[in-house]
């Protein structure tokens, strides 16, 4: 089993920053990629970043130069950092982690509210 705990959401105004964690813990061993969802009212949950444990990345085109992840295994954190926010960035951001067997753990979601 895998547990992810997220921090870092909040109310911050358009053109912010703020900056996402993720802390593993449980079964990190098994863990290769580690991402970020998110899923704003009345939308489907979509893919935000990404990374695997080599340290490779992927990102939607909507926060391509925005979004940075980045990823400590020494702390088994992974992080997102989200600059030049804008209003369509509001939703609650899952973290994500999945094992090379395909088995898939979530985190209970941080609320990210961008103000206009």
């Amino acid at each position: 089993q895998v547990h992810l705990v997220e921090s870092g959401g909040g109310l911050v105004q358009a053109g912010g920053s703020l900056r996402l964690s993720c802390a593993a813990s449980g079964s990190i061993f098994s863990i290769n990629a580690m991402g970020w969802y998110r899923q704003a009212p009345g939308k489907q949950r979509e893919l935000v970043a990404a990374i695997t444990s080599g340290l490779s990345t992927n990102y939607a085109d909507s926060v391509k130069g925005r979004f940075t992840i980045s990823r400590d295994n020494a702390k088994n954190t992974v992080y997102l950092q989200m600059n030049s926010l804008k209003p369509e960035d509001t939703a609650v951001y899952y973290c994500h982690a999945e094992t090379p067997g395909g088995m898939d753990y979530w985190g209970k979601g941080t609320l990210v509210t961008v103000s206009s």
